[in-house]
């Protein structure tokens, strides 16, 4: 008579909710892992910095030392100077974002969908998107002025088109297999929007989304910088025109605290569109 392995019954015994308990507490721990290495890689390279400023090695002039870089920060948000600029430059930055990304998944699925649009307008599509984007700012100051407009019209030229070539690709690589199977359950347009390209092509979508945010941010302040009356990239200009190299790097550091937050917004949002998806499993 030949006895089955205690291991097996015990693995049969186990529920599936049990099993993904180690699984999640693996995940736990390495993304705690992540975070504490990528603290400890952020405190290494501003602790270098620091220490290469102080004994001479790198000129302060050009690159202050960090701790004057958040002795400034702190002045700048402790005093509420940064905030009416930060404000601006957001409100630039949240327009363009939602108007670039709003046209692009627009025109990215209306133009993935009907061949011929794609094929008309192709040629003036990448004749735009090749045109260096700080040419079109001046021209953008000179049409809608010194206000956010201007900015946010710059903004939408960065957006649109991130947005709009990783949309068309992303509803383009769907598998027909499954469209076509969709089709032959009966499925409408509307439904297979819904229900095949959208889900299929979220993937794509935010990979654009991620990159747009700074891009927005970007144009933001760009704009800002060449002609503006308030924003973060105006308290940029005004630092460097007085040699404040720590008032330009205390604006470069807010820009990406403020980028990383939003962009940690944009995962969470990510991750709830997308909970349907199973877990990667590390290799």
């Amino acid at each position: 008579m030949t006895v089955a392995p205690a291991s097996k019954n015990v693995e049969k015994n186990i529920s599936p909710a049990a099993a993904q308990k180690p699984r999640r507490k693996r995940a736990e721990t390495s993304n705690f892992s992540i975070r504490m290495g990528q603290l400890a890689l952020a405190v290494g390279v501003l602790g270098s910095w620091e220490l290469l400023c102080r004994i001479g090695v790198i000129d302060p002039f050009f690159f202050p030392l960090p701790s004057d870089i958040l002795d400034t920060v702190w002045v700048w948000i402790s005093t509420g100077f940064v905030f009416p600029h930060l404000w601006v430059t957001l409100q630039e930055a949240i327009l363009a974002f939602i108007t670039g990304a709003a046209a692009g998944l627009i025109l990215g699925f209306l133009l993935a969908r009907v061949r011929l649009l794609e094929r008309l307008f192709d040629p003036f599509l990448q004749m735009f998107n090749a045109l260096p984007r700080v040419v079109l700012a001046p021209i953008f100051l000179l049409w809608f002025g010194l206000g956010i407009w201007s900015k946010v019209a710059f903004g939408f030229t960065l957006v649109f088109f991130i947005v709009f070539f990783n949309t068309l690709e992303g509803v383009k690589s769907v598998d027909r297999v499954l469209v076509d199977n969709a089709k032959m359950l009966g499925a409408s347009e509307k439904q297979l929007l819904r229900h095949v390209f959208i889900p299929s092509a979220l993937t794509w979508i935010f990979s654009s989304l991620h990159i747009s945010v700074g891009f927005a941010i970007t144009g933001a302040v760009v704009g800002e910088y060449l002609g503006a009356s308030a924003g973060v990239g105006y308290a940029i200009a005004q630092a460097q025109g007085v040699f404040d190299t720590e008032g330009v790097f205390a604006g470069m550091f807010i820009l990406m605290f403020v980028v990383l937050i939003i962009d940690l917004g944009v995962n969470r949002v990510e991750r709830h569109l997308l909970r349907w998806r199973p877990p990667q499993q590390a290799s």
